[in-house]
């Protein structure tokens, strides 16, 4: 069964799973090539690990 809360993961975090520094992240984002952050604090974002498994996914496939 699948868990219904998402996983929520630092910049720092994402940087470990992507070959991405941080402006070419944001970069990417802006362009609609990664998915975007969710606001968890007035100074904090994180990432839905759901979703950048997805992306990564995706991106392997694309690659195949």
């Amino acid at each position: 069964m699948e868990n219904p809360s998402p996983r929520l993961e630092s910049l720092k975090a994402v940087q470990q799973r992507v070959p991405f520094s941080r402006s070419t992240i944001y970069a990417k984002i802006k362009a609609g090539e990664f998915p975007a952050p969710v606001r968890i604090s007035k100074n904090r974002v994180a990432w839905d690990s759901a979703k950048v498994d997805a992306w990564i996914a995706s991106t392997l496939g694309e690659a195949a």
